[in-house]
């Protein structure tokens, strides 16, 4: 037996026990002719003491940082106990040990204030996993998985696998293509999500699917992205939009009732996604902290009767607003102290190239009832209260304001507002807030090809009062100036995107189950005939066959246990992830192949320069 107890297990309630540990040796402290060995497993470190009678065992074996370790001994109380572990009231007196396995020097410490850079500790994952920060990362992760599996088990949803190797039909990002041994010349795809396969389980009947599922998008990467994801994965017949939140609302509160110990008692806002735009400049906001965008001026084309608030802004001549197709404001709470240093590099910031904007405007809503601001050549004391009250603003604020082309300028200011936002420590990771967002557009105008592209994707229902709309009218664009006066311009997708703290952790929608109806909707994504049955021809056919009503929707597994875990990158709640270059460094993969494998494929190598 290697062992009767694991390194985190033993308490004071056990001391004079006979023990067998077997772990890892994570530090070593030689003091005199005794040797005190911390001993590390995935359950926790227990404290080992060699007394002077196993000096001449340990001479001739001596112990390294990581050498694999069993040891046979008796539980003890220390006398200088650690609070800081659980194990911290006893220790072990060896009587024996011996040595399963060597290590070599480790490339960096294995412990969580490591010294270890990204690179490095992803070059040697396997040992970075053993630390205890990154073990706790994958318990988290567990815990989800867990708790995800109890909650749709009682749902009477069933586990349904799909496959891996499929067509690729690549509508939103690259696909991941497979080549096929036995067809020469044709490829498989990896899929970007399980979609059409839970829909065509839908058609056969199985009215509660859901997967903890791979999925593979060839993109590029970044903190909350890797080529391959992970999805919860949850599919249901005959249920409308309400069904759907009410179900999968309740499945994150009991996630965060089973992994954080949360009871999240607050009704779940919603909101639909054109309040979001205007109210918070981005279609995930964080409702955590007000501080919420304030349209100074709108774009002619939007809301025309709204710009008579443009007068509060419109006549000393600023140039810098006069001739900008929006000017937004948020008031930053408490803040008229700051400093000409903090304002200025405030206005540095929001020029940088992810910004994108010119610079700033500010105004000091003073304690004292008093505005100062950085364009008073301009507006006088009248005029800076009047756009203070607008606001919202009151005294010991500070107001941003900034202006520039509409979409630029709404996502710069969402994005200044956030930056405020964990600046003041109003993004506090332990407070979580969730919110739907709904009706979306249906589509989006591709300016560059003059057409609509869905804006979930080609399987999503327009909301029910839009159907006639979509169905009457031809999706052709004439004037491409004019393409917001198009009647597909207004129509709403039957679609729901879930977010919590900013983040968009999970979306779905209602799907066409209807044959003419997803016929249409892929014609206005410019398929004809042809190419829709090229496509999707599996799919249309099964509607053919009493496709019943049918929605759901994918949360994002991995970014959901990072935001529970308190971190801005899903790569420290993946195993084994990629690097941002989409490289596994561990491995190194992706490779190259040998020449006999690109016979077998009947592939030639053509690398362009």
């Amino acid at each position: 037996m290697f062992r009767t107890h694991t390194c985190g297990e033993l308490r004071l309630t056990d001391v004079n026990k006979a023990t067998t540990l077997s772990g890892w040796v994570q530090t070593i402290r030689k003091f005199g002719s005794i040797t005190f060995v911390d001993l590390r497993d995935r359950y926790g470190i227990t404290q080992l003491l060699f007394s002077e009678t196993l000096n001449e065992k340990l001479e001739l074996s001596p112990l390294g940082r990581e050498f694999v370790l069993q040891v046979h001994g008796t539980v003890s109380e220390r006398s200088n106990k650690n609070n800081q572990i659980p194990t911290g009231e006893i220790e072990i007196l060896v009587n024996d040990f011996i040595i399963l396995n060597k290590s070599i020097t480790p490339p960096f410490t294995i412990q969580d204030d490591t010294d270890g850079g990204d690179d490095l500790r992803m070059k040697y994952r396997f040992l970075d996993l053993r630390r205890q920060a990154v073990r706790k990362n994958l318990e988290l992760r567990y815990a989800v998985g867990r708790s995800t599996r109890n909650y749709l088990h009682e749902q009477q949803f069933m586990d349904i696998e799909t496959p891996f190797l499929i067509k690729s039909t690549p509508e939103g990002a690259r696909d991941f293509v497979v080549p096929s041994r036995m067809n020469p010349g044709q490829f498989y795809a990896l899929p970007q999500s399980p979609q059409t396969f839970k829909q065509l389980l839908m058609v056969s009947g199985y009215d509660r699917y859901y997967q903890i599922v791979k999925c593979f998008r060839d993109e590029d990467l970044r903190a909350d992205r890797q080529p391959e994801f992970t999805q919860i994965d949850c599919e249901m017949t005959f249920v409308d939009q309400e069904d759907i939140l009410n179900m999968f609302e309740n499945l994150i509160k009991r996630i965060f009732k089973d992994v954080k110990n949360i009871d999240y008692n607050d009704i779940v806002e919603r909101m639909t996604w054109e309040n979001a735009m205007w109210t918070y400049g981005n279609d995930k906001p964080d409702i955590r902290f007000d501080m919420k965008l304030c349209n100074l001026k709108f774009p002619a084309h939007t809301f025309p009767e709204k710009n008579n608030i443009s007068n509060l802004i419109n006549g000393v001549d600023f140039k810098v607003f006069d001739e900008a197709e929006t000017v937004i404001a948020i008031a930053a709470p408490g803040c008229s102290e700051y400093t000409r240093k903090q304002t200025d590099e405030l206005a540095e910031w929001v020029k940088r190239p992810q910004i994108g904007m010119k610079g700033l405007v500010y105004i000091k809503c003073n304690t004292d009832g008093t505005f100062k601001s950085s364009v008073d050549k301009f507006y006088n004391e009248e005029k800076l209260k009047a756009i203070a009250n607008a606001v919202n603003a009151k005294a010991g604020d500070l107001i941003f304001i900034l202006a520039g082309a509409e979409e630029r300028t709404r996502k710069a200011t969402s994005e200044l507002r956030l930056h405020l936002g964990q600046q003041l420590g109003l993004r506090k990771i332990d407070e979580f807030k969730l919110l739907w967002v709904l009706d979306f557009p249906l589509f989006e105008y591709a300016e560059e090809d003059n057409r609509w592209v869905a804006r979930h994707h080609p399987f999503t229902s327009p909301k029910p009062s839009d159907i006639t709309t979509m169905i009457n009218n031809n999706p052709v664009i004439e004037n491409a100036a004019e393409y917001l006066k198009h009647p597909y311009a207004n129509i709403k997708a039957n679609a729901y995107d879930m977010v919590l703290n900013g983040n968009e952790i999970g979306g779905g929608s209602i799907r066409i189950f209807q044959k003419e109806l997803q016929q249409k909707m892929f014609a206005a994504l410019g398929m004809d005939e042809h190419e829709q049955q090229h496509k999707f021809g599996f799919l249309l056919g099964a509607f053919e066959y009493g496709a019943p009503p049918h929605g759901g929707i994918a949360f994002g597994f991995d970014r959901l246990c990072s935001i529970l875990g308190g971190s801005e990158s899903i790569r420290d709640f993946i195993a084994f992830p990629k690097n941002n270059s989409g490289r596994d460094v561990m491995i190194d993969a992706p490779s190259s192949i040998d020449d006999k494998q690109f016979d077998e494929l009947q592939i030639k190598l053509d690398l362009k320069a």
